[in-house]
């Protein structure tokens, strides 16, 4: 597991974006894992362990999942990415806040919106919509194992984070390493930004003129590849 607590990450997160967690991803050669969901209340933010809970047309499966959980963990939904109903609404929401989870990522649909508002615990989904489960369906044996969501599957020993962009798993034993990887590209790109605010545009920053004129001697040669040795950030 991380040698920090998910309490310390979630501290670090604050001054840090998913974008900037998946540059750093990209960065270490590690597996970039990121789905695009929306914050139900826009500008909200989580981190924390995966709990992930397959559903198959009933809130058993997420009561469960909390019956085990540790206090700042996501409920991870997996729901297929399904667009015909909501697998989500205030109650499960209200009772993952009573919990201590630190909020909930469904790869599906939620309800209640103006309920989810007013309780106030972070919840990413790809959307809303009124309807709920139709008809309970086969519980997967391993409902509370592993989330599939997306491409991706992850189980307990991932992290989730969460913002207006979207959400990016990291591998747990890995985050705290990929944190500061990320620290340092946040603060390459504040300092690209701040000279760009001062007059001194981008393109003369990463030496632009000068990557076009070794690329005419040298096709092959990537903006990637430039803006490393020139220190540039704005690619990962």
């Amino acid at each position: 597991m991380t040698t920090e607590s998910t309490a310390d990450l979630a501290q670090r997160f604050a001054t840090l974006t998913t974008a900037h967690l998946t540059d750093a991803c990209v960065r270490a050669g590690v597996e970039v894992r990121t789905v695009s969901v929306r914050a139900v209340t826009p500008g909200d933010r989580l981190v924390g362990r995966v709990l992930p809970a397959r559903h198959a047309g009933s809130v058993d499966v997420f009561l469960e999942a909390m019956t085990g959980a540790d206090p700042g963990d996501v409920l991870v939904v997996d729901n297929g990415g399904r667009l015909d109903h909501a697998c989500v609404g205030d109650l499960v929401v209200l009772e993952a806040a009573d919990a201590g989870l630190a909020g909930v990522v469904i790869w599906g649909l939620h309800r209640d919106t103006a309920d989810i508002h007013a309780i106030g615990l972070p919840v990413f989904s790809l959307g809303a919509i009124p309807t709920g489960p139709l008809v309970p369906e086969d519980r997967a044996p391993d409902a509370l194992a592993a989330a599939t969501v997306g491409p991706w599957t992850v189980t307990d020993a991932d992290l989730v984070l969460a913002d207006d962009d979207g959400a990016v798993f990291l591998p747990a034993d890995q985050a705290a390493a990929l944190f500061d990887l990320a620290e340092k590209i946040r603060d390459v790109e504040r300092a690209q930004a701040d000279r760009i605010r001062a007059g001194d545009n981008l393109r003369a920053q990463v030496d632009f003129p000068g990557y076009l004129a070794a690329r005419s001697g040298n096709p092959g040669l990537t903006f990637r590849r430039h803006l490393r040795s020139v220190g540039g950030a704005i690619e990962e």
